[in-house]
């Protein structure tokens, strides 16, 4: 098997889709929450200043969705074709959802009506609410593991099995932490009487994500077997939870002290150590089976050739650059307090 820096290419290839799926859970995840606080807002002006905050950037956001999965097909598309057939009734639902969420952004203030509005605010609404919760529930079916038989082919049948206790548990957690990270993230973008408001939701948002995420972690660790096998094998590597819990707690303290900038990146970090837990769980294993280890999608059985993951390798070499300096100069155009004009949303 070809090795790249002592790392093989299926793992290499992990890592990037990681890395890609993380970026987008951070960068969309303060958009999704911004969107999840919006029938909070009662003023008019209020929401376009919430939608126009976020306006030159959701758009962009989703292109580590779209290079994710783009990525997932091309690395592993095994897992690829057996998670669409397990999960496909929430990705449906997910693709709806996007579009009826970019709908809302782009026709919501095409009209005066207020019934016009107010319609789209809902939509609004509860498509980054449900957005958010949906992509918590796929990643909680995928730690429980899948009915995957002989052949890696998924063998369950079951109509709404992927909305079980746990999925919704976890569900609930995503909403709770992309509503915090949202709220924190239009503190930075507001000011007067919407940035008060703000301040007074983002205490309620901390308190929903900090219940919802302790109950989780109990549940995980009492409910889900093998969970702290990984840890038992490779101790070091329990640093990423205490990594995790340090930034969970750091977020209250500086939100107290009005560190909006610092209280972002921490939530941010929260997110990433939260997923590299999942990713340090589960690998090798993609996509366990419930029906026996040995039908489990793994990075071996379910990656492309090694030729094609070495190509593919090095034009991620060549992009990732690209990529970061692109949402480097992004970020940095748009940053400041947001100005309504006659061009905004």
């Amino acid at each position: 098997m070809e090795i790249f820096l002592g790392v093989d290419y299926p793992t290499l290839w992990y890592l990037v889709v990681g890395i890609l799926f993380s970026g987008y859970g951070i960068l969309e995840g303060f958009d999704y929450g911004a969107g999840a606080w919006h029938l909070f807002f009662k003023k008019d002006l209020s929401r376009r200043i919430a939608i126009n905050a976020i306006g030159p950037l959701w758009d962009a956001n989703q292109v580590w969705f779209i290079i994710g999965g783009g990525a997932l097909f091309a690395g592993f598309p095994v897992m690829y074709a057996t998670m669409l057939s397990a999960m496909y009734i929430p990705f449906m639902l997910f693709l709806m959802l996007l579009v009826l969420r970019s709908s809302a952004i782009k026709f919501r203030s095409a009209e005066k009506m207020l019934w016009w509005r107010k319609t789209w605010d809902i939509i609004y609404f509860v498509s980054n609410t449900l957005i958010s919760f949906l992509l918590g529930v796929v990643l909680a079916n995928i730690l429980q593991g899948f009915e995957i038989g002989e052949n890696l082919s998924y063998k369950g049948g079951m109509f709404f099995a992927f909305l079980n206790p746990y999925a919704i548990m976890v569900g609930l957690t995503t909403v709770s932490l992309f509503m915090t990270q949202g709220a924190i993230f239009l503190l930075l973008k507001t000011e007067g009487r919407l940035h008060a408001r703000l301040t007074f939701l983002l205490k309620k948002g901390m308190i929903l994500f900090i219940v919802s995420f302790s109950a989780t972690s109990l549940y995980t660790l009492v409910f889900l077997s093998g969970v702290t096998d990984k840890f038992k094998e490779y101790p070091i590597f329990f640093a990423i939870p205490m990594l995790a819990f340090l930034a969970v707690a750091n977020v209250p303290r500086l939100v107290s002290k009005k560190k909006y900038a610092y209280a972002l990146v921490f939530s941010s970090l929260t997110m990433m150590f939260l997923l590299m837990l999942v990713a340090f769980q589960l690998y090798p294993v993609l996509l366990p089976s419930t029906i026996d280890p040995e039908y489990s999608v793994t990075i071996y059985n379910a990656a492309s050739s090694q030729k094609s993951l070495g190509i593919m390798l090095t034009i991620v070499a060549i992009g990732s650059p690209l990529l970061v300096g692109y949402f480097l100069f992004l970020y940095k155009t748009f940053h400041g307090r947001v100005k309504l004009d006659d061009m905004s949303y």
